[in-house]
């Protein structure tokens, strides 16, 4: 089972309810809500803020797409 992290432990890394958080990106894509289609493509970024954001569940990016 993928370790879990808090989302104030994450650099890159996003949830499963449409949640990214990037602080190496603009400062305007630093936390974004996306949709999610059926078939699992994240689509419509917009900017959210941190506290709007679930901060348990989260899943740190490992470099691979």
């Amino acid at each position: 089972m993928e370790k879990k992290f808090q989302a104030t432990d994450i650099q890159i890394g996003f949830h499963p309810d449409g949640y990214r958080i990037d602080k190496t990106a603009s400062p305007m894509d630093f936390y974004t809500k996306w949709q999610i289609t059926p078939e699992g493509k994240w689509i419509n970024p917009k900017p959210t803020c941190f506290d709007s954001m679930p901060q348990e569940g989260w899943h740190k990016e490992t470099g691979n797409p």
